[in-house]
């Protein structure tokens, strides 16, 4: 993006209004750490208007904002949504349903019921079969040499975790993949948005299958679980475990993969932060934070309001869609010293990945434990990486990171032989 310093429009810079944030060729057309920069400064809450057959909405983008409006479920409500996608289409249809379009009591019940499932106590098995799945994965790529990390390793680790715990087969685990990587975003330009909402109705659909299937021949598996809890007494109908399930295996998959993915390309170029890694330097727990923070998937979530209120210094209406960025949120130079310098020893690091308040991402445990094992392998088993080739980029208004990355791994040997 090119900075400038005349033209506006209604009072707003061109090289702000210019900027379409619905359009996912934005993202990889501008520079958009300096278009954040300068909407934090200058407009940071920030009306960006409709085209004719979409609503405009609000761009919050300054940490402490957004992380009281993350707070606020009084003022503000997700279930109109809470993407772009749906809240400028009007509504969500899995509201009430859906634990990320549900407020209020529902919301607080749907949630203890998925904790049960997710809770860390209850993943404490599962750590250990995230860590030997990625181990051997990481170890596998090392000693081939070269290859596409995205494909190899980043794409596999989440969606097997995910998919063991709600248990879908093994075989079905690659045509998921494909469909989640579909629904949200697109590995290919042209994608046209009829795909997006078909691949989002055939996770639905497989899950409609499966929901039946353990209710007739039960399994070990969170699906088995869900089908068998309660709500007052009111058992979970199939569409709530079914909604909820499209929510894990997205959740579950694009935060964890897209952070692996930035980490190894991350460390590429930060030579040195991988020395400190490698070495021992920082712990692996502060690594992980600083990866999360640098990688942040998840751009933005959306609310609507439900009255009038007031935010720095601008006025929300009732019914207006409010738009929180986190992308931006984690690099708020008021809170984060030198925000664009990767520090895998950064501490504090109160970063917003995950979201904050009532909605914090139920599955935030689960990418810790994956982005942590990630790297850990990746110390063990190699004494550096180097691209081959040119990143690809993933299309989206909603989730960033790449598709592709083309990498040669230099074997450590020791590492390789004490597994």
């Amino acid at each position: 993006m090119t900075v400038q310093t005349t033209g506006t429009h209604n009072g707003i810079p061109e090289e702000i209004s210019s900027v379409n944030l619905v359009d996912p060729k934005s993202y990889l057309e501008n520079d958009m750490d300096a278009y954040w920069r300068r909407m934090r400064a200058d407009h940071p809450v920030h009306w960006h208007a409709g085209d004719g057959n979409q609503p405009g909405f609000w761009v919050v983008s300054r940490y402490a904002d957004v992380m009281a409006l993350y707070r606020d479920d009084k003022r503000l409500t997700s279930e109109k949504g809470n993407v772009l996608v749906t809240l400028l289409a009007g509504g969500d249809s899995a509201a009430g349903q859906m634990l990320a379009v549900t407020d209020g009591q529902r919301h607080k019940d749907l949630r203890n019921v998925m904790l049960k499932a997710f809770s860390p106590r209850a993943l404490a098995k599962v750590t250990e079969l995230v860590r030997a799945n990625t181990r051997a994965l990481m170890a596998d790529a090392v000693r081939r040499g070269t290859g596409d990390f995205a494909a190899e390793v980043a794409s596999v680790i989440p969606m097997t975790t995910v998919g063991g715990l709600l248990g879908v087969p093994q075989k079905d685990h690659p045509y998921l993949l494909g469909l989640t990587k579909s629904s949200l975003s697109s590995d290919d330009a042209d994608q046209a948005p009829e795909e997006a909402f078909l691949a989002r109705n055939e996770i639905l659909l497989y899950f409609s299958d499966l929901v039946a299937d353990r209710r007739e021949n039960p399994q070990d598996d969170v699906i088995t679980t869900l089908t068998q809890s309660d709500i007052n007494g009111v058992p979970l109908t199939d569409q709530d475990i079914v909604f909820n399930c499209y929510s894990l295996i997205l959740g579950g998959d694009e935060t964890s993969r897209l952070s692996m993915i930035e980490a190894l390309y991350a460390l590429s170029r930060e030579p040195e932060q991988w020395q400190r890694l490698k070495s021992g330097e920082v712990t692996l727990e502060s690594a992980v934070e600083e990866i999360l923070r640098w990688a942040s998937p998840a751009m933005n979530f959306g609310r609507r309001a439900l009255v009038d209120f007031e935010v720095a210094g601008s006025t929300v209406r009732s019914g207006d869609v409010v738009t929180l960025w986190n992308i931006s949120a984690n690099r708020d130079d008021t809170v984060f010293e030198d925000p664009f310098r990767l520090d895998l020893a950064r501490t504090p690091n109160k970063h917003i990945t995950f979201g904050y308040g009532p909605h914090f991402c139920l599955g935030a445990y689960l990418a810790r434990v994956e982005v942590k094992e990630m790297l850990d392998a990746l110390r063990t088993f190699s004494t550096g990486f180097e691209l081959t080739g040119e990143p690809r980029r993933i299309h989206s208004n909603l989730m960033t990171g790449m598709s592709y990355l083309p990498v040669r791994f230099t074997p450590d040997e020791a590492g390789l032989a004490a597994g």
